[in-house]
């Protein structure tokens, strides 16, 4: 199944939340996204499909934090811009499927004129790390703005229940679990570590796998170079040209040679996305077979991941068009969520 292929590179107190659900008792799930840019990439998806899978399998509620403030902060950019920013992203994470009845959407810059419980946790958080800790862990300089070193405790405060009383109801000791990309563990050592000096409880983390970028499996993604990923506005067309031109192989440099000495899965690009992508785990290691027995050659492989990739990126598409703004308003409403704990 591709959504455990995805993760996990690394996770921390995962075990306590298992306990807590065979016991019966309630948790949450909290992740989030930096709106900087209108169209998502398939690096974005990963840490998004494992956590509409992990809500699926649990039937928990879900924070889905939207930092625009972050973005601010941190990119060439107007507040109004990246506001609306959130906005468009939040219709790419309708699109996937999340529980309306499950699921808060929320930008930071609404949520804290809203709620003054988000507020005096960012406070409180605040208040628990130094400055010289701030630099040692995000690498902050003297030269960045002040509102990059104050910006970590507005990601963490999400992790606690009483951050949220229209869900929770002023509840501190409502377990959270964090599905999230590797590059995020900072903020939440962070907060895992504060957590204990304000009385409340740490969360569990979950860390996805990066998806590479085309150009080869050791780079990353960005969303500043178009060539470097799969988007999901993507035509058909885009997507067979950017695999074709971009991806990296790890074929032979000849026909000859692939068929006497095959190809390198671990270093071609299009097998590795196979792997997050393809539903069909047995139609996965026979291409795996073929491909480093030399069987099968790098353009067929390509045509398997373009297929694939034309499927997913084109269903997504459909979904997100029928996305209204009435829906995006219903998901971002501070509001009770359905949940077992509310019985």
């Amino acid at each position: 199944m591709p959504v455990l292929r995805m993760c996990l590179s690394l996770c921390r107190d995962f075990g306590l939340i298992l306990d807590a659900h065979e016991n019966d008792q309630p948790f949450f799930l909290y992740t989030g996204r930096g709106p900087s840019s209108e169209a998502m990439h398939l690096g974005h998806l990963i840490p998004l499909m494992f956590t509409k899978w992990l809500q699926d399998v649990f039937e928990v509620p879900l924070v889905f934090q939207l930092t625009d403030d972050e973005k601010f902060l941190w990119k060439d950019v107007s507040v109004e811009e990246t506001y609306q920013l959130a906005y468009e992203n939040a219709k790419d994470i309708i699109a996937l499927g999340f529980d309306e009845q499950k699921t808060f959407i929320f930008s930071d810059l609404d949520y804290i004129s809203l709620v003054p419980e988000f507020y005096r946790n960012i406070l409180r958080i605040q208040k628990c790390v130094t400055c010289n800790q701030a630099k040692s862990i995000f690498g902050f300089r003297d030269s960045d703005n002040i509102g990059k070193m104050a910006f970590p405790a507005v990601q963490a405060a999400p992790s606690f229940s009483n951050t949220f009383p229209h869900i929770f109801g002023g509840k501190r000791d409502v377990p959270c679990l964090i599905p999230c990309a590797i590059d995020q563990d900072p903020y939440f050592r962070m907060t895992r570590d504060v957590a204990s000096k304000l009385g409340y409880l740490k969360p569990a983390l979950l860390h996805s796998i990066f998806l590479p970028a085309l150009q080869g499996t050791k780079l990353k993604m960005s969303a500043s170079d178009p060539t470097s990923s799969i988007y999901l506005t993507d035509t058909n067309e885009q997507i067979n040209k950017k695999i074709n031109r971009y991806a990296f192989s790890g074929g032979q440099d000849t026909i000859e040679k692939h068929r006497n000495d095959g190809g390198n899965t671990e270093l071609d690009v299009s097998y590795q996305y196979l792997t997050f992508f393809m539903d069909d785990d047995d139609k996965l290691k026979c291409i795996k077979e073929d491909y480093e027995s030399g069987k099968m050659l790098t353009g067929d492989l390509k045509n398997e991941l373009i297929r694939e990739l034309e499927l997913l990126v084109t269903h997504h598409r459909e979904c997100r068009a029928k996305v209204t703004v009435e829906e995006v308003r219903r998901f971002m409403t501070p509001r009770a969520l359905n949940f077992k704990a509310q019985k």
